[in-house]
């Protein structure tokens, strides 16, 4: 995906999420390393990472940003992307020292590397005094419900006859 500044986001942004997929391929290079192979693998791992630090696997973040097929890292907050990346950089210097081998010992290290972030995110929470996991969506994207859209246009057709 290339992302440029006319789909809204600022330059940090956009630095910080190049810099956060770099960081990302560090981290599956090490999970390859480490006997992870097949994408679900991946997945049960990044959500490992995702449920310790945010309370939530990404299917479940993504709900609750009211997202659908858009990435979810695309409609995080600056302070959400840090967070992400914090656990996927603490997970794979965890997984470098560690050297976890197979699904289940990479789960273990999935979630310590979580785990820093989680006690980042409670730290940054205390000092703000508020939550730091948004249901804002970077782009502030708004949905509209397909029957509504149906029924719309419906209604312009009954009321042109």
């Amino acid at each position: 995906m290339i992302i440029t500044e006319t789909t809204g986001y600022s330059d940090k942004w956009i630095e910080a999420r190049l810099k956060g997929i770099l960081d990302r391929k560090k981290l599956t290079d090490v999970w390859k390393a480490n006997g992870i192979k097949q994408n679900y693998e991946y997945a049960v791992l990044t959500n490992e990472i995702y449920q310790e630090w945010s309370g939530m696997k990404a299917s479940e973040y993504k709900e609750y940003k009211n997202i659908r097929k858009e990435s979810l890292r695309d409609n995080m907050t600056d302070v959400e992307v840090a967070l992400a990346d914090l656990g996927e950089i603490a997970t794979r210097e965890l997984a470098k020292e560690h050297k976890p081998y197979g699904l289940k010992a990479n789960k273990e290290i999935a979630k310590k590397g979580g785990h820093v972030a989680k006690v980042a995110r409670e730290d940054m929470e205390k000092e703000l005094g508020k939550s730091v996991v948004s249901k804002e969506n970077a782009l502030s994207y708004q949905y509209i419900n397909q029957k509504q859209l149906s029924k719309g246009s419906n209604k312009k057709e009954k009321d042109k006859n």
